[in-house]
């Protein structure tokens, strides 16, 4: 049986996250409940990595790390969007939020921590140049159209758009994301392929079929059991971030940071093992992935139930927006990482972290 030859915990955890997830049904937000499902969640992300790696190790790269980008801004933006049926008045800005929070958390966080990471480990890395600057000059336009142009597309609106403006948006993000992918997967896939590789994990034989076959379902159970966690966990987030006075748009970090660990984790264990392009492929797609898939999926949601969405910064959002695609220009603009563009990524996510908790 193929379960039987994985680890253990590559199915009992998300079993039990399932487990879990039901008992939030009929319990609620009781404490032990809570727990139970932080306690889960966490793990369950652990065994979401180990699949993606088994399914990326089959398909090979730059497919295998479009299956995790994928797989999770898929089931973000489900989560997103049901956080938005449920309470759309009050969640008018929720999608902005968290697609900024995610922005921030991989082109500062997680790529902080794999140039920081990689490079103790082995001096200095090397990448893909013209990968990478496909990523950033699509990440630019992307950010650009969706979360700066609003304040100034409509002065009546203010940092919302009109129904047509926001149409054309989603369409126009949809069309830069399918091109990076075609450009990823067929025109220039060795933009996008690994430089080098020290490690011998990387040139073990792929699994078979039915391995890669069970870990792609494992996958897809895991990230859901994932976000529906951090669904049922949120009415208790939310309440413990009004006891504490700090900004909602904290939530929207706490979601995109929880959403995103499977990526991260990935993206740092490859870092780690000298495959610096597979840490950007990662990082990078994710970020692509949760604005040019969320915007219009949450777009065509907010115009069937009439609802606003604020998509607009305000300037010291903005502010740290233009910092980061300034700083990821610069820092992988030579092909060559060191432990100090690590340093100064992990230094602007800091800085973001503490104004969003202090504005």
């Amino acid at each position: 049986m193929v379960a039987a030859r994985m680890p253990w915990w590559t199915w009992t955890w998300p079993a039990l996250a399932w487990a879990v997830l039901s008992l939030t049904f009929f319990l609620g937000s009781a404490g032990v409940v809570v727990a139970a499902a932080g306690i889960v969640l966490l793990a369950t992300v652990f065994a979401a990595v180990y699949h993606a790696e088994v399914v990326a190790h089959r398909v090979g790269e730059p497919f295998g790390t479009l299956v995790l980008a994928l797989a999770v801004t898929v089931i973000e933006t489900a989560l997103i969007v049901s956080v938005m049926i449920a309470a759309p008045a009050e969640k008018a800005g929720l999608a902005r939020d968290t697609v900024f929070a995610a922005v921030m958390i991989v082109c500062n966080g997680i790529v902080g921590a794999c140039l920081l990471l990689g490079a103790a480990r082995h001096h200095e890395q090397g990448f893909h140049l013209q990968g990478a600057s496909a990523a950033l000059a699509v990440l630019a336009a992307l950010t650009s159209l969706t979360l700066i142009l609003p304040n100034y597309a409509s002065r009546d609106l203010g940092p919302q758009y009109s129904t047509s403006q926001l149409v054309f948006a989603g369409a126009v993000s949809l069309v830069l994301y399918g091109s990076l992918v075609f450009i990823q997967t067929v025109r220039h896939r060795d933009y996008f392929l690994p430089v080098r590789s020290d490690d011998q994990e990387a040139h073990a034989p792929p699994p078979d079929g039915k391995t890669a076959a069970f870990s792609a379902v494992m996958l897809l159970v895991s990230l859901i059991a994932i976000v529906g966690l951090a669904k049922a966990l949120t009415p208790a987030l939310e309440q413990g971030i009004a006891s504490l006075a700090v900004p909602k748009a904290v939530v929207g970090i706490v979601i995109a940071a929880l959403v995103l660990l499977p990526e991260g984790l990935a993206a740092v264990r490859a870092a780690r093992l000298n495959r610096l392009q597979t840490s950007l492929n990662l990082a990078l797609g994710s970020a692509l992935a949760t604005i040019g898939l969320t915007i219009p999926a949450v777009a065509v949601v907010s115009i069937i139930i009439g609802q606003p969405l604020e998509l607009a910064l305000d300037g010291k959002d903005q502010a740290l927006l233009a910092l980061t695609l300034l700083l990821g220009v610069i820092t992988l603009g030579t092909g060559r990482t060191t432990v100090l563009q690590g340093i100064v990524h992990l230094v602007i996510f800091a800085v973001f972290l503490f104004f969003a908790v202090v504005p």
